[in-house]
């Protein structure tokens, strides 16, 4: 089936709603604290859902803002239509799509685009992973001192942003360096690319780590919970890095 095909034609065309309204948002209504939801956020999912249904009428669908429509189908798409809604708001340019199929528990195709780069990550399992086309695969870094990191910040949740800030101060002693861009879908993206050797994060959403997911494993990297037992997008935490510094990493997240 031609799975990637038309979640890319979704992404294209939600992409283009992205950049027509940026800079424009007009109403913004919050789910939970600093957790924006805007109507941008409305519309690019309606239409990535349309255009799903349109051809897979039968598979089930998770979306961020509409949650769960169910068939009973062991074909379920995850939708995260603005990954990066606070950026958006903000017209802050570090935003994108993502769109990923799980088929009877095991992701099989995910795509991540950013409308203002025009970049399309996409993964097929066993395929490795794209870059508008071409082959793209996680550094071979061996040193965590040598490395550059990247996490992100759920706010809903007290405890949770106690500890990474934990965390995050850990990899500041032991990293190169350490950013936060605001986009876990694309954190993923560039670590899959090379742009980053390591990402971890805490509280994330199945929509929001699909895709990206299986665009690093296809890009040789490698994914974990904090522990290094094997990674769920159901759980609420994820350690993705170079295989060269993942250990290293786990260790610095065994800190107290």
């Amino acid at each position: 089936m031609r799975y990637l095909e038309v979640a890319e034609k979704a992404a294209r065309e939600a992409g283009e709603i992205l950049i027509e309204h940026l800079g424009k948002v007009r109403d913004i209504d919050y789910k939970g604290k600093n957790n924006l939801v805007t109507e941008v956020d409305k519309l690019s999912e309606d239409l990535i859902v349309s255009r799903i249904k349109e051809t897979f009428h039968t598979h089930d669908i998770f979306a961020e803002e509409s949650g769960r429509h169910s068939n009973g189908s062991d074909h379920l798409w995850l939708i995260d239509p603005l990954d990066g809604t606070t950026n958006y708001a903000h017209a802050y340019p570090f935003f994108a799509v993502s769109i990923a199929l799980e088929i009877k528990g095991q992701l099989k195709a995910g795509l991540v685009y950013d409308p203002v780069k025009d970049e399309m990550f996409t993964a097929e399992l066993g395929k490795g992973a794209l870059l508008n086309g071409g082959p793209i695969h996680v550094t071979k870094t061996e040193r965590l001192d040598e490395s550059h990191l990247v996490t992100g910040f759920v706010h809903e949740n007290p405890k949770i942003v106690e500890d990474n800030l934990k965390n995050f101060a850990n990899f500041i002693r032991s990293a190169r360096a350490v950013r936060r861009d605001g986009s876990a879908a694309l954190d993923l993206c560039y670590l899959a690319c090379g742009r980053f050797d390591g990402f971890w994060e805490l509280g994330l959403n199945p929509w929001d780590t699909a895709a990206g997911v299986l665009i690093v494993e296809e890009a040789g990297g490698v994914v974990t919970r904090f522990n290094g037992e094997p990674y769920s997008i159901y759980v609420k935490e994820i350690l993705a890095s170079a295989p060269g510094i993942h250990r290293d990493m786990m260790g610095v997240l065994a800190l107290d």
